[in-house]
């Protein structure tokens, strides 16, 4: 079943319908996606950049660690993860975080309307291990610390506003956030073996200063209904994936994205990609590497990922054969890009442009395979709306 599909039969006949009075089972009631021939064709050879593309599209350098960002006096920071786009006037904004511990933090990267950069800075200082983080609908962008214990700051993307500590977002060891307008939450992952999937109910909307934070609870297989238990203390002095009975484990979440009703979240353990079905209340798995049929899994170590405007959700590795693949909404899985070259790194922050014409993403140790040798990169090309 397409997840298309899946999302409409949830909406019209509601989760009974769709699980057809079974509550929890083993295996995903679509299965998961398979293996098959990508919407942009075969990888080509390697480019200037080592990075093998599809026809008709082109690469660029947007930053190094260490080194000047071109055109400004700007030195960009080392381990770039995390990332997302925002809209800036004619141009846009390319926010990046640093994992990093200590001094994380993230930058960003500002492009004209002809995708010239005209400015970098620093958005977030003195932090630690800046992961992954996401989005919010006002235009702030999440960064998520990667610690036992750790925070998420809410920061400025034009690097005007200071950077503001969200306690009421839980102490734990964030990875990625992503927010849900409709319902009015912001989802976040949890990166430990044992971790859990959470999300946050401000007590106003657009505004992370209180609210409440929750743990999902579901039973031990892979589909079925699921419930939200409040947690307890927000503070982590007890960790917050212990306080909730019941409470689902998730084996290293990773990225987290959210459109249509749904969000989708990686969990880098079980190299798993998971379907939280808003509207229905329900999870499924999108891909799981260990039911692919056919041939070799193309999608290994899942970790960041984003989507396109066509419904397309954009996975990259940490580890794998570095690539970001593609899972399309009728559930076909297959490479978009590979870099060669860079195996002691991974890939991360994929993000659009807001006109969806080009997607951002870093290799976080590069070449050298240390976290001075990232490098940020730019791809442009035909993709589909």
């Amino acid at each position: 079943m397409e997840r298309r599909t899946f999302l409409r039969t949830a909406a019209i006949g509601g989760s009974a319908a769709v699980l057809g009075g079974t509550l929890w089972r083993g295996a995903a009631y679509a299965a998961p996606a398979q293996p098959g021939t990508g919407p942009y064709g075969a990888l080509g050879s390697p480019n200037a950049n080592g990075i093998r593309l599809p026809a008709g599209f082109s690469s660029r350098v947007v930053a190094r660690s260490g080194q000047t960002v071109s055109g400004t006096s700007y030195t960009w920071h080392n381990a770039p993860d995390g990332g997302a786009c925002y809209a800036d006037g004619t141009g846009w904004i390319y926010v990046s975080n640093s994992e990093i511990n200590p001094s994380g933090g993230a930058s960003a990267v500002r492009f004209s309307a002809a995708g010239a950069i005209t400015g970098a800075y620093r958005i977030l200082s003195s932090t630690r291990q800046n992961c992954a983080g996401g989005k919010t609908p006002w235009n702030t962008w999440l960064s998520c610390e990667e610690v036992d214990r750790g925070y998420v700051y809410e920061t400025d993307p034009w690097g005007v506003q200071a950077a503001v500590r969200r306690d009421a977002l839980g102490r734990f060891k964030h990875e990625a956030a992503a927010a849900d307008p409709v319902r009015k939450v912001i989802y976040l992952t949890e990166d430990e073996t044992n971790g859990c999937f959470y999300r946050f109910r401000p007590t106003t909307w657009g505004n992370l200063s209180s609210g409440t934070l929750e743990v999902l609870v579901a039973g031990s297989g892979t589909s079925g209904p699921v419930t939200w238990a409040t947690v307890p203390d927000p503070t982590g002095a007890t960790a917050t994936r212990n306080q909730v009975s019941g409470a689902k484990r998730f084996n290293g979440g990773e990225g987290c994205h959210y459109a249509d009703n749904t969000c989708w979240f990686t969990t880098k353990g079980d190299n798993r990609v998971w379907q939280y079905n808003a509207a229905a209340q329900t999870i499924e798995l999108a891909y799981d590497d260990s039911l692919v049929t056919g041939g070799a899994a193309p999608l290994t170590g899942v970790d960041n990922v984003t989507g396109s405007s066509s419904g397309d959700l954009f996975v990259a590795e940490d580890g794998g054969n570095m690539e970001i693949c593609i899972i399309t909404p009728n559930d076909v899985v297959a490479p978009f890009l590979r870099i060669d070259g860079q195996s002691s790194s991974e890939i991360t922050g994929p993000a659009f442009s807001p006109d969806g014409t080009r997607l951002y993403f870093s290799s976080q140790r590069g070449t050298s395979g240390s976290s001075s040798g990232g490098i940020t990169y730019e791809v442009t090309g035909p993709f589909r709306a």
